[in-house]
């Protein structure tokens, strides 16, 4: 089992990962591709357990069928399977989507709400989804988002000493800069896309490998 790191030793670690991080990608941004907050989270919602490039491949043609929550809201789900399956687990995310546009149409007159408490209440939106649209559409930092990635390299990187993703985000709201909070996922996505690998990390490569504990979780 992996020693504790203390909250000093976080911090400083954390100041020294974002800076590694502004300096190999200086401009962050998700790369679903939107024109719009409803757009955002649904393309945020198929890109479970789905790369972007893919879930970036189906939705014009969603949008193209259903171009708002109006008119999702009213879609066969059959329909909706056929175009997104893809994406994998196609039921579950079309039941979701249609049922979280009919839940915007009926409560929020088809708009995407601006609070996390009012976007958990959505279909197949939780804290990880609310945060990537907050911050993406609005700017508003409530949160970090936790996927794999971030998970993966806030442990290897002594950020945490948890695997829970609740407790990952809370440490990891602990040691960052609030305002840099929708910066951070998105850097440590990538990061964890091109560098940090679960498999075959390119340590080689890496800027932080001569201050990386490369803490990882017990067998």
């Amino acid at each position: 089992m992996p020693g504790k790191r203390s909250l000093a030793f976080r911090k400083e670690q954390a100041q020294k990962v974002q800076a590694g991080l502004e300096k190999r990608y200086p401009q962050p941004a998700t790369h679903l591709q939107h024109e719009t907050p409803w757009q955002l989270l649904v393309a945020t919602v198929l890109s479970a357990q789905c790369t972007d490039a893919r879930v970036n491949m189906v939705t014009p043609h969603l949008f193209a069928k259903w171009k708002d929550p109006f008119a999702l809201a009213k879609a066969d789900i059959k329909d909706v399977e056929e175009v997104i399956k893809s994406t994998g687990f196609y039921h579950n995310k079309a039941k979701n989507i249609v049922a979280g546009a009919k839940y915007l149409v009926e409560n929020h007159n088809g708009e995407v709400p601006r609070t996390m408490e009012e976007l958990i209440k959505v279909a197949g939106v939780a804290r990880k989804t609310a945060n990537v649209v907050l911050c993406t559409a609005f700017g508003i930092n409530e949160g970090i988002a936790v996927d794999t990635h971030v998970k993966r390299i806030a442990h290897r990187l002594g950020l945490t000493n948890s695997q829970d993703p609740v407790q990952v985000e809370k440490d990891l709201m602990e040691v960052f800069p609030q305002k840099e909070w929708g910066n951070v996922n998105h850097r440590l996505v990538w990061f964890g896309r091109h560098i940090c690998d679960a498999r075959k990390p390119l340590c080689e490569e890496c800027e932080f490998n001569s201050i990386c504990p490369k803490q990882e979780p017990a067998k």
